[in-house]
C-alpha cells in the first residue's frame, strides 16, 4: 500500500517580471488502488502539479509538502522519486536522438530495480507489452520519441508504465491528440496497470472522453491553481454538461 500525500502546496515559476505563483495551496491524497481524475481548463495548473511532483527544476515549491509513504518527496532527486515508485507520463515527451526505445526501457528498468533484468525474460515482457498496445516490433529500435506521432508517444508512455510497474503514476493528458482507436488502446493499458488494485493513478485531462474507458474513483476540478471541487464520477458528468465556468466563478 502506497500513499502520495500533498498538503498546502504552493509552486511558482520565474518570469521576466519575477516569480509567478501557479499553485496556490493544493491538497490531494492518492492511495494505491485509487484512480483520481484531475480536470480543469488550460492554464489552471494541472501540469505544474505533475512536474512539481516529478521534481522539474523549473518549478519552485514555496510552501507546503509532498510525501510518498511518509518520505519527503521534495528532498528527493528526480531519480530517487522514480526508484521510490513514482512515475510521470509527460504531456510533451522529450525527443532523444541516438537512444533507442529498447535501450531506454532496459536502462530505466535497471536504474529502478538496481539490477539488470534477465535478458530472456525482459525481451518476452517487452514483446508482450508491445503487442497489447498494438506497437510494431520495429518500434523498439527507433530513436526515443524522435519522429513519433502523438499516438506513438502516448502508447510508448503506457509501455513504460506496464514495464516499470510504479506504485503511483501521474499521467499528464495521456488522451491528448489520440484518435478513438488509440484512445481505447491507451485506456486499456491504464486499466491493466490498475487491475490488481495495488497501484494508484492521477489522470490529468481537459475532457471527459477518456473517462468513458477509465473509470475514476475520484474527480477533482482544478481552477486557478487550486482544487475547486471534488466528488465521484458524477462530477465528471456535471463538467460535461456545464463546463468549468461555474467552478471558476465559485473559486474567484
Amino acid at each position: 500500500m502506497s500513499t502520495l500525500d500533498i498538503r498546502g502546496l504552493h509552486v511558482s515559476v520565474e518570469t521576466e517580471s519575477g516569480p509567478k505563483e501557479i499553485l496556490r495551496g493544493v491538497d490531494l491524497t492518492v492511495n494505491s488502488g485509487e484512480t483520481h481524475a484531475l480536470m480543469g481548463p488550460n492554464g489552471s495548473g494541472k501540469s505544474t502539479l505533475a512536474y512539481s511532483i516529478a521534481g522539474h527544476p523549473k518549478y519552485s515549491v514555496t510552501a507546503g509538502s509532498v510525501t510518498f509513504d511518509g518520505e519527503d518527496v521534495l528532498e528527493m532527486s528526480v531519480d530517487e522519486r522514480a526508484r521510490a515508485g513514482m512515475f510521470l507520463a509527460m504531456q510533451y515527451p522529450v525527443e532523444v536522438p541516438g537512444v533507442s526505445v529498447s535501450n531506454f526501457l532496459r536502462t530505466a528498468k535497471t536504474a529502478i530495480d538496481g539490477e539488470s533484468p534477465k535478458l530472456r525474460t525482459w525481451v518476452k515482457d517487452v514483446k508482450g507489452a508491445m503487442e497489447q498496445l498494438s506497437i510494431d516490433s520495429d518500434f523498439a529500435e527507433r530513436d526515443l520519441n524522435t519522429g513519433f506521432s502523438g499516438g506513438e508517444k502516448k502508447r510508448h508512455e503506457i509501455l513504460q508504465l506496464e514495464l516499470l510497474q510504479p506504485s503511483i503514476a501521474v499521467l499528464d493528458e495521456t488522451d491528448s491528440g489520440l484518435d478513438i482507436d488509440a484512445l481505447r488502446i491507451v485506456a486499456d493499458g491504464v486499466n491493466r496497470f490498475t487491475a490488481n488494485g495495488d497501484r494508484g493513478v492521477v489522470l490529468i485531462t481537459h475532457y471527459t472522453r477518456i473517462l468513458r474507458y477509465i473509470k475514476p474513483d475520484f474527480v477533482h476540478v482544478f481552477v486557478d491553481g487550486r482544487i475547486a471541487a471534488e466528488g465521484g464520477p458524477e462530477l465528471a458528468e456535471q463538467l460535461e454538461n456545464e463546463g468549468y465556468v461555474n467552478f471558476a466563478k465559485a473559486s474567484a
